[in-house]
């Protein structure tokens, strides 16, 4: 990666640190300039705010990113820039049809955002330069490693540095990933003018856990695919929404272009509802409850209240949870997981017992 940047600015930016994560994330995602911001969702509204203007239209898919579907529908709207939300699960030909003459960006997730659906990246590049429209993609499930959106074609490729690259769950960061000078140079001045950088000692703590990320992104990997195939065949489950389980949503694209991936999944239940689902978490010793995903503990949440949000919500049949992965052992992880599917089934026969 060559930077054109000068050397440190105020104690804000070019300090060594920050300039060794850089390049060490450029050379993963295949990128001539990375840039990194406080957040994974600054690297998501950075990129955006640089790229669009008033009278704009950008098209995302309908299961984006909580916040990053605020961002839009909130602060980008009250700036004149329409969004346009597909269904998740819509073709390639059906997210162009909502492209016209105003649409400026196409903003992907791949995997979905809590149910996990997936996108033809390629495909969908492919119509988008045909049509002079700008592509970036929440790239943070693949960590750049199980997937490089740059290889195929995407301007801008975005993550969550706070999550698999840090791995520790100690800082929060994110990192924009671009080639095309011109869009290179309105991401910088707008970081710029917005004074959005991160600390030397959080740069250094991020070089700490990209070193192990290789490592830690496959021991975790094969854990959430034994726990997936596990909780596949449970009673109290219909179905688990994870792209490397064979027969899961996207698993075909997702064998195609990757190479891996996050231990994050979702879990629909069979029926249930918010008591059922958090008389299970409450069960659970190993797993914390909390969003942030991505480090070496296991996680869980409840996530049925958020599809509320969507315009084309998911008809599922029960309850949705979603699970990280960490780096226990599955052994105890599928042991813990037990106990909480045994006050699942508790909450639920006590339902079904007639009244006294």
């Amino acid at each position: 990666m060559q930077d054109s940047r000068p050397g440190p600015v105020y104690g804000l930016d070019g300090g060594s640190a920050a300039r060794e994560l850089r390049s060490a994330l450029a050379d993963l995602e295949g990128a001539s300039e990375t840039f990194l911001v406080p957040s994974g969702l600054a690297a998501v509204t950075v990129p955006l705010s640089a790229l669009l203007r008033p009278g704009d239209e950008i098209v995302a898919t309908d299961a984006l990113y909580g916040p990053s579907r605020r961002f839009l529908t909130r602060h980008m709207a009250e700036r004149g820039v329409i969004t346009r939300f597909h269904p998740a699960q819509a073709s390639t030909a059906d997210i162009m049809a909502l492209c016209n003459e105003r649409t400026r960006v196409l903003l992907m997730e791949s995997p979905a955002s809590l149910t996990f659906e997936m996108a033809d990246v390629p495909a969908l590049v492919q119509e988008c330069q045909a049509r002079g429209v700008l592509t970036v993609l929440d790239n943070t499930w693949a960590a750049g490693l199980a997937f490089r959106p740059l290889a195929h074609g995407v301007d801008v490729s975005v993550q969550a540095v706070t999550k698999y690259v840090a791995g520790h769950s100690d800082i929060l960061m994110g990192s924009i990933a671009v080639n095309d000078p011109a869009v290179s140079r309105a991401i910088q001045d707008t970081i710029e003018d917005m004074g959005w950088h991160v600390s030397p000692d959080d740069a250094w703590l991020a070089l700490r856990g990209l070193r192990t990320m290789p490592l830690r992104l496959e021991a975790q990997l094969g854990s959430a695919l034994r726990i997936a195939e596990w909780l596949q065949g449970r009673p109290e489950v219909e179905r688990v929404l994870f792209p490397p389980l064979p027969g899961s949503v996207g698993h075909d694209l997702w064998r195609r272009d990757f190479e891996g991936g996050a231990a994050l999944m979702g879990v629909v239940m069979k029926g249930g509802d918010r008591s059922a689902a958090h008389a299970l978490m409450r069960a659970l010793g190993l797993f914390g409850m909390g969003y942030s995903w991505g480090g070496f503990e296991s996680l869980i949440t409840h996530e049925t209240p958020q599809l509320s949000r969507r315009l084309h919500a998911p008809d599922l049949p029960g309850q949705l949870l979603r699970l990280h992965i960490g780096l226990e052992d599955p052994a105890d992880l599928i042991a813990d997981l037990e106990k909480g599917l045994e006050a699942w089934r508790a909450l639920q026969d006590s339902n079904l017992q007639p009244p006294a």
